[in-house]
């Protein structure tokens, strides 16, 4: 991503008094072109860097000119890092070359007590077991964010609808175990949240389009989905046999120990397909207690599933 790349050469230019454009190239997998874009952007957030002509010569930062080292504390290049690295977990090692260069802003002498707080936290966003469609899929999608181009996909929405879609795509968004993409939709003249496991036959580009000022305002992966007209206040009884379960969706406030072994919580949800799907899967180690239309919708919705296998 270009924010990774700009920020990549200038660690490399701190270090290094003069680099070629084409070894920046090569290294980063770019064309030359787009190095030189990106050394005009570098200087447009104050950092003077020049290119030096004839034999010997290269790009450099502006004799004279001094980038403080400390401009960055250790503690916060380690919280750096171990972002870094946890986005690793799920994108295959692609920030591997900026955490190198992060790793060589520190001295020698302090090497040890960096490897130390950047091994304090690990964010692993990848799923348990295989998920090589899944990465490919987000790959793509992360191009064309850099790119600028528009994505066609096929959707299928919670209720099991398929459509057409053609989408610029503006942000990739980690939410609840699953990756999103959110972007502005063709068809609905609108943004969109998109989840890329329901996605379908993507294909990025070749069109290209201008991004559109982002509504921060009303992003739907904050508390848009907490709507209070369709929340509805779900009461659990959890079996002693799943405490477990309860300890691990709810926090140790939330749960009140019933006197057998178990617990109630009652929690607000939004009332849609995904609220019974997730309910199902306690199984019978949990059982709703209000509100009755609620269970006697899971009811009618086990009983569909009993006799699929009988």
């Amino acid at each position: 991503m270009k924010i990774d790349r700009l920020l990549s050469i200038v660690i490399l230019l701190i270090n290094r008094p003069l680099i070629q454009a084409k070894e920046l190239a090569d290294m980063f997998e770019v064309s030359v072109r787009t190095i030189y874009r990106d050394i005009e952007s570098i200087n447009e957030a104050g950092i003077p860097v020049v290119t030096y002509q004839g034999a010997g010569g290269g790009i450099g930062l502006m004799e004279g000119y001094r980038l403080d080292r400390n401009l960055l504390t250790q503690r916060e290049l380690a919280d750096i890092f171990t972002a870094l690295q946890s986005i690793s977990s799920y994108a295959g090692g692609e920030h591997a070359l900026l955490m190198e260069k992060i790793s060589s802003v520190i001295p020698p002498s302090q090497t040890a007590a960096f490897r130390r707080k950047t091994n304090q936290l690990m964010v692993d966003f990848s799923p348990w077991g295989l998920h090589g469609a899944a990465e490919e899929r987000l790959g793509l999608l992360k191009k064309a964010l850099e790119d600028n181009v528009l994505v066609t996909f096929s959707y299928v929405n919670a209720d099991g609808e398929s459509s057409l879609r053609t989408v610029e795509p503006h942000t990739l968004v980690h939410k609840g175990q699953a990756w999103y993409l959110y972007g502005f939709c063709r068809e609905r003249q609108d943004f969109r949240l998109f989840k890329l496991h329901r996605m379908k036959s993507l294909v990025p580009g070749p069109e290209v389009f201008v991004r559109r000022e982002v509504p921060l305002q009303e992003l739907p992966w904050s508390d848009g989905w907490k709507d209070s007209r369709n929340m509805t206040r779900v009461v659990m009884r959890f079996s002693e046999e799943g405490r477990h379960l309860a300890e691990d969706y709810f926090d140790a406030e939330e749960l009140q120990a019933d006197g057998s072994g178990g617990y109630t919580v009652g929690v607000h949800y939004p009332e849609d397909n995904w609220l019974y799907g997730f309910l199902l899967g306690f199984g019978t180690m949990m059982e709703v207690l209000e509100p009755e239309h609620v269970r006697r919708r899971l009811g009618r919705l086990a009983a569909g599933i009993a006799a699929q296998y009988l």
